[in-house]
């Protein structure tokens, strides 16, 4: 079974992150992802670049992930 857990520790053991949170029901999940590597980056590949941490999970396992991706600066302007 997918949890909020698995989910976070497959994003966190493939990108480097200054906040990682997951949350979900077991078949919905909400992913806010912080990384330095999305500087410069469109939306597109800022989930591109977590889908990968994922990888097949994404397609045999995980079948609803909203993510919200920011930049360190993009996030303390938000908080």
């Amino acid at each position: 079974m997918v949890t909020p857990e698995s989910i976070h520790l497959s994003i966190a053991q493939g990108m480097e992150t200054e906040h990682l949170s997951v949350d979900g029901d077991g078949h919905h999940f909400e992913a806010v992802v912080v990384s330095d590597a999305f500087a410069g980056k469109s939306r597109v590949q800022r989930h591109q670049l977590v889908y990968q941490t994922l990888g097949d999970r994404m397609r045999e396992e995980i079948h609803a992930l909203s993510i919200k991706t920011y930049t360190p600066q993009e996030w303390q302007k938000r908080n």
